[in-house]
């Protein structure tokens, strides 16, 4: 038998090693998140409230305060919150096994520290049974080897959607890391508006949906598998969902349509034991797209690069 490739770039993350911390940090960086939303104005799609990966970990960029900012930013190297101003204050939280009602106190406590008086809304989003974060001591967990392994793999997941991004001239997103669900994503539009959302999730309005799916799109990802799932995997799905998509032919081998999730999957130790994981992934990312433009309709010849296996290079002159 083949001995299976080892990379420290596309570490192990086997869900049942770290459901417990992975419980406790989604719940973390919702209320980083929530911080976030509380003064960002609003943008499309609540692109507003998203973090950004980093070369530590993940960050929710600078966020407005009056004629200040500041940011706040998760550090999966050292394991340390950080809080820093645009006056030059900074202060850090270190990232230990903590309540998550302990955690937003503390947290709350720096921002009014620094001047930045803040209130948000503590009920925890797209969780089901959800505990408000100032009760929650149920969820106290932190494994830095994990945290710090999920990063890595985000890191990764990050590079490969942003090459995968640069191939469409259209409306895309960001690559951004939504907290309410706990996955990165990088999402295409075709540029036509889409049928209400009717499917629900918890403590989340049908307002936030619509604004998020306004209009049609194919969108893709990396999520850890919490939630029930059991296992972290690449998604790739379209809203509204063409006929035929499901039955779709997909690249590569293992990939295939989630009937219960409603959209395509590649189980994430798929990627790490290929023998070219970034080829691998691009493979599924492109034959989904494919799939979702294709028996769409989009109107591709607009929308997309002529030469899609560009990989990014830039003009000659530049």
């Amino acid at each position: 038998m083949a001995k299976e490739p080892q990379s420290t770039d596309w570490p192990d993350l086997p869900l049942s090693e770290w459901a417990d911390t992975c419980a406790t940090l989604h719940l973390w960086t919702q209320v980083v998140g929530k911080i976030r939303l509380a003064h960002a104005p609003i943008i499309n799609h609540w692109w507003q409230v998203t973090l950004y990966v980093t070369s530590r970990g993940l960050t929710t960029s600078p966020i407005p305060y009056g004629s200040r900012c500041f940011q706040i930013d998760f550090d999966f190297i050292a394991h340390k919150l950080e809080i820093r101003t645009s006056d030059g204050a900074i202060t850090a939280i270190p990232l230990i096994a903590r309540s998550v009602a302990d955690f937003y106190a503390e947290v709350m406590g720096r921002l009014r520290e620094l001047g930045l008086e803040t209130r948000i809304w503590t009920m925890p989003v797209e969780i089901p049974d959800a505990i408000p974060f100032d009760q929650d001591r149920d969820h106290a967990s932190y494994d830095p080897e994990y945290a710090h392994r999920f990063w890595r793999i985000l890191l990764q997941a990050d590079r490969v959607c942003t090459r995968f991004r640069s191939q469409f001239l259209g409306k895309v997103s960001p690559v951004h890391f939504f907290w309410g669900s706990f996955d990165l994503a990088v999402t295409r539009f075709s540029g036509r508006t889409a049928p209400r959302v009717t499917s629900q999730s918890p403590n989340l309005g049908a307002r936030v949906m619509n604004e998020a799916y306004s209009h049609e799109v194919s969108s893709c990802g990396f999520w850890p598998g919490n939630g029930g799932f059991g296992q972290a995997a690449f998604y790739s799905y379209a809203y509204p969902e063409p006929a035929g998509f499901a039955g779709a032919a997909i690249r590569p081998v293992g990939a295939s349509y989630g009937r219960g999730l409603g959209e395509f999957i590649l189980p994430y130790d798929s990627v790490r034991r290929a023998q070219a994981p970034d080829e691998h992934l691009m493979d599924f990312l492109e034959s989904t797209y494919d799939a979702a433009a294709g028996l769409g309709q989009w109107d591709r010849a607009a929308l997309e690069r002529p030469d899609q296996r560009s990989q990014g290079r830039s003009p000659s002159g530049i």
